[in-house]
């Protein structure tokens, strides 16, 4: 099996915690020169922002050269260039770092932050952050978070590291528990384990079950409850499916409190609104170190504001 080239390293530093985006041109085309393609590729970034960035030497090649809008199409070639970034909302919550050596980085994530640079959220991330604050640009995370799901987050430290933790995740080898506040209901038989097969479609917010094969399971347990109809649940994921937890929990008739999207979407909240976090929160991260044979068990030091004062959380 023919291994393939890696592509050559990034001539432009980060900005703001943000790598630049890499684009390598298609191996076959019909475009005569670069800045055809770039602007065929890129519109939607908005009529003549591609050629102004040309013009003015911010897109560049493997040297660090720029490349003009006329230079010949090489199929193959990589270039460089980073993004104009809209302003963001500042996320006003601060990220706490658990842990942190040569090798990783466990992150306390807080409700509303972004794990890592994706759609709208780009420099207000959990990602960015660390890499600015503790000067660590080739920090990657191993796995994610839900945007609005709070807790603990493991980052690697060394690009050629990365997969062996990344695999820790692949094969289950990390145990994992969650805690979330949602409503109580006594006919339930818990502790049980749910087990069903969950379908995310890129485009749709919401992730659903379908007949099938189970490819989601999670242990359910209540912790404790209270006379106000509410409960503090233990949740235990043996896989990862997008929105496992809280489509598991609809499921079962108990909507995680805060949630937007379960049972039914909400409108959108506007940007800058934090009140009523989801009340979910990765409470423990438990493995054993890929790389240096270390028994590993991580807790989140945040608290579920419903449980802990409910009404000062629902009247936010």
């Amino acid at each position: 099996m023919r291994r393939r080239t890696p592509p050559p390293p990034s001539p432009l530093p980060q900005r703001d915690g943000v790598d630049p985006v890499r684009v390598r041109l298609p191996g076959q085309g019909v475009w005569a020169t670069v800045g055809e393609h770039l602007v065929e590729r890129l519109s939607g970034a908005g009529p003549g922002v591609v050629e102004r960035m040309l013009d003015a030497g911010l897109v560049v090649d493997a040297d660090g050269r720029p490349v003009a809008a006329d230079t010949a199409y090489v199929p193959g070639l990589y270039v460089w260039f980073h993004r104009e970034l809209p302003a963001e909302v500042p996320v006003p919550f601060p990220v706490e770092v658990v842990h942190h050596d040569e090798h990783i980085v466990v992150a306390d994530k807080p409700h509303f932050l972004a794990t890592t640079p994706r759609g709208s959220h780009i420099t207000e991330t959990a990602l960015a952050r660390l890499r600015r604050d503790l000067g660590i640009p080739t920090l990657s995370a191993a796995h994610r978070l839900d945007r609005l799901t709070a807790g603990l987050v493991l980052f690697t430290v060394r690009p050629e590291e990365r997969g062996a933790y990344q695999t820790l995740f692949r094969d289950r080898r990390v145990h994992k528990e969650y805690e979330a506040v949602a409503p109580y209901d006594p006919r339930l038989g818990l502790p049980r384990t749910v087990r069903s097969r969950i379908v995310k479609e890129r485009g749709v917010l919401t992730a659903y079950e379908v007949e099938g094969e189970p490819n989601a399971v999670t242990r359910i347990e209540a912790a404790e409850h209270r006379a106000d109809g509410t409960a503090l649940y233990r949740l235990t994921p043996a896989t990862g499916q997008t929105h496992q937890l809280r489509v598991h929990m609809n499921a079962l008739g108990l909507p995680i409190l805060g949630d937007p999207l379960y049972p039914a979407p909400l409108p959108a909240v506007p940007a800058g609104d934090f009140r009523r976090p989801l009340q979910l929160l990765a409470r423990t991260l438990e493995f054993t170190d890929p790389v240096t044979g270390t028994a590993h068990r991580f807790t989140s030091g945040r608290r579920l504001a419903a449980w802990t004062s409910y009404d000062d959380w629902a009247g936010q």
